[in-house]
């Protein structure tokens, strides 16, 4: 049985605590590794150690601290396959989406490296004839970050890579459901010889390890990606500090098909929005709008694509299209809202139900005749279901897609430019994927409006997260 270590300044430490929290295999419900179960003297022994190495963190030159970066991507790439394994194992992630998360996590170490020699701050026009205004961009200190279990060694970067370039220096909480991959680059990042203290790992409960790290005063910065119930707890618990908070919480992304729309193109991505991770990504589609003259013809297509979908075991067969839900609460939730569309008033037209008796599988749903007060199309599902709404008027759908709690992304299939346009200007969310599939690019900006969340990740607005502004008045004689 592997028992996985903190990595706290510099140091593999040992469990303090005592206890453990096993760690499952979803396709298999087999036990595969536990972890400490952490204590908050856990985590503000790493936020010690974090603070205690950023001042030497921030003096170091950008280059240089980006250096360590390539050399986390250069190490993260020697070990592609071990992670891979790793990632498959603990969240049942198929074979090539795992893949993929592994190689994207390199290159994201990379590509924010690569913002050393580029954030910058300003000279700004001064009122008077011999003073200099001066904003400089400075690092915030020590940083916090609190991973979800749906993309957990992709997260790692995600927090760290921006925060570690610019100066801060960061404590990084894993899911205790998929937490054996950031072992796993702890192990990388401590054999570049990153000073102790600029990176720290910490296991444990959120109610505990997750408490302290956006509470607790040395901090001064939280980001988490995780439930809205979750983001709410942070910002309270930051909140007495006024510890700065970046939030990515849930989404229920609208996907609005017009009758010009390239349906196959359509259905396609659609299908791939309900799949990839068994539908467990909060910025893939997970719901749809069709207007009326195709709808029979869109739903044919979605049916027959749905039922084509191989599910399985990812640590037993390479060429899935998806895995398990990650956990049982996740199966009985999927079940529950899958039951309550059908009492309301929901057309099943295929799956429905746990896939076998062994493992967190459930078919791939669709459901017709949908209408949009029903539970289904309001609150986030996380699991491989769609419905579907029938529109006629195109301001219906847009009012319908904007009706909701959650604003993190949307998509729209249609050849008609100005119609796009009009969808742009009209959609409230934070993304907006034309005649795609839903799936951010490293120098977008990830972020979400009303309950999907507060500021932002990727590109240059993500680093600019991990920055505050320190603007001079230099008045001279001459």
């Amino acid at each position: 049985m592997k028992e996985l270590k903190m990595y706290i300044d510099g140091k593999f430490i040992e469990n303090q605590s005592g206890k453990w929290i096993d760690v499952l295999n979803p396709a298999t419900e087999e036990v595969i590794s536990r972890m400490p179960d952490g204590r908050a003297e856990d985590a503000r022994a790493a936020i010690e150690a974090a603070g205690k190495a950023q001042g030497a963190w921030e003096r170091m030159p950008a280059v240089q601290r980006a250096a360590y970066l390539i050399k986390i991507a250069d190490g993260i790439r020697k070990r592609e396959k071990e992670l891979t394994d790793i990632i498959v194992r603990e969240g049942g992630k198929t074979q090539g989406l795992a893949n993929v998360e592994v190689l994207f996590t390199a290159d994201y170490l990379e590509y924010m490296a690569g913002w050393a020699r580029r954030y910058e701050g300003e000279i700004i026009q001064s009122d008077r004839p011999h003073e200099s205004i001066l904003l400089f961009k400075k690092p915030i200190g020590v940083t916090t970050g609190i991973l979800p279990w749906n993309f957990p060694f992709f997260l790692i970067a995600r927090k760290a890579a921006p925060a570690l370039v610019t100066g801060n220096t960061i404590v990084i909480k894993p899911s205790q459901i998929t937490p054996e991959n950031a072992g796993v680059f702890a192990q990388i990042a401590d054999e570049t010889g990153l000073p102790p203290g600029v990176f720290n790992i910490v296991y444990g409960r959120g109610t505990v390890i997750g408490h302290e790290l956006a509470a607790n005063p040395k901090v001064g910065m939280v980001s988490l990606t995780g439930s809205v119930g979750a983001g709410i707890q942070t910002m309270a618990a930051a909140a007495p500090n006024v510890t700065k908070v970046s939030l990515e919480l849930g989404g229920k992304a609208p996907g609005i098909v017009l009758p010009d729309a390239d349906l196959d193109l359509a259905v396609k991505s659609i299908i791939a929005s309900r799949v990839i991770n068994t539908g467990q990504v909060c910025n893939c589609c997970e719901r749809v709008y069709v207007h009326t003259t195709i709808k029979e013809e869109f739903t044919a297509k979605v049916l027959a694509g749905m039922q084509a979908v191989k599910a399985g075991n990812p640590g037993e067969t390479a060429d899935l299209d998806m895995g398990p839900l990650v956990e049982a609460n996740a199966l009985k939730s999927v079940q529950e809202k899958v039951d309550k569309a059908i009492s309301q008033g929901a057309k099943l037209l295929c799956g429905g139900k746990r896939i076998g008796t062994k493992g967190y599988f459930f078919e791939p749903t669709v459901l017709t005749d949908c209408t949009q007060k029903m539970d289904i199309i309001q609150e986030e599902t996380f699991g491989p279901v769609l419905p579907v709404v029938e529109y006629t008027d195109l301001d219906d759908a847009i009012t319908w897609a904007n009706d909701c709690e959650y604003g993190l992304t949307s998509s729209v299939y249609t050849q008609n430019l100005d119609l796009a346009f009009k969808l742009i200007r009209s959609l409230k969310f934070g993304e907006t994927y034309i005649n795609r599939e839903n799936f951010e690019a490293m120098q977008g900006f990830h972020a979400g409006w009303r309950k999907s969340g507060i500021g932002g990740a990727d590109g240059k607005h993500g680093l600019e997260e991990y920055l505050q502004t320190h603007i001079v008045y230099l008045e001279t004689k001459a």
